[in-house]
């Protein structure tokens, strides 16, 4: 990949724990479209994965990745071992900055810190000119695309748009777990997400007001637990100010023994 870059093709990396779903293939299309060779990585991280988390239960279907992503056009699928990306003696870590101790961060300890270090582990392997992110992962993105600048890598970082089924659920790996009755009360994610961001944008809600209302519109609704809703500024995730006009809710809930993160991007007049 190193010799590709050096005579001249761009190299694009989607990075993914597999069990591949339309959400990635967005990814690898648009790579395909702006690349001339496509790797995607294929690791289950274990270091992002906290005592209690579904790292034993998180699904994988290689066979079926690895249909999907030849039918893709894809050029190269990186599959390490944890043996490999974590050797015996294995002892460094990258220690990810303010964006890694809120939302996400706060509810899930230390999960920031695998993300970053298997990303940059991934990039210093793959030596891509292109990373491509999905906007689902929200603070994710935010935090791999700092910890890239602030290392100095010679990366352009893409974020593409959430996919979304049908009924408005953001696609996830873990939606499988739901029962078609859990995946019904779910939906009330992306609803009460939409519902604010129309009320943030026609001025009903201040963002304090905002969280307030998501939180609540969230805690009453049978079967589903909130971790958080929140409205930030949608650059740097900071508490919102007045006079910021570029917004992001974000939400974190369990339904069942399934946990899922949605968010919507604002833009004020």
């Amino acid at each position: 990949m190193a010799r590709r870059r050096c005579e001249g093709d761009r190299v694009g990396l989607v990075p993914t724990m597999g069990a591949l779903h339309e959400g990635h293939v967005t990814l690898v299309r648009r790579a395909r479209s702006e690349c001339d060779l496509v790797v995607v990585s294929i690791f289950v991280n274990p270091t992002q994965f906290g005592p209690g988390e579904d790292f034993k239960r998180y699904p994988r279907t290689l066979q079926r990745d690895l249909k999907l992503l030849q039918s893709e056009g894809c050029d190269l699928v990186f599959m390490p071992g944890a043996e490999d990306m974590y050797p015996d003696g294995f002892d460094t870590y990258v220690a990810p900055g303010a964006l890694a101790h809120a939302l996400e961060g706060a509810h899930r300890p230390g999960h920031f810190q695998g993300v970053a270090t298997v990303c940059l582990k991934l990039f210093t392997v793959c030596h891509p000119d292109r990373a491509y992110f999905g906007a689902k992962d929200y603070q994710q993105a935010l935090l791999v695309r700092k910890m890239a600048e602030d290392f100095n890598l010679d990366l352009k970082f893409v974020l593409c748009p959430t996919v979304r089924d049908a009924d408005g659920l953001a696609l996830s790996s873990r939606n499988r777990f739901l029962t078609p009755a859990q995946r019904q009360t779910a939906l009330a994610l992306p609803r009460t997400l939409a519902g604010v961001a129309r009320r943030l944008r026609s001025g009903v809600l201040s963002p304090r007001r905002a969280e307030n209302a998501g939180l609540k519109a969230l805690s009453g609704v049978a079967g589903l637990s909130p971790d958080y809703f929140a409205v930030r500024e949608a650059a740097t995730l900071a508490p919102c100010r007045p006079g910021d006009r570029h917004l992001v809710a974000l939400a974190a809930v369990r339904v069942g023994s399934t946990r899922l993160i949605d968010n919507v991007q604002v833009s004020l007049k």
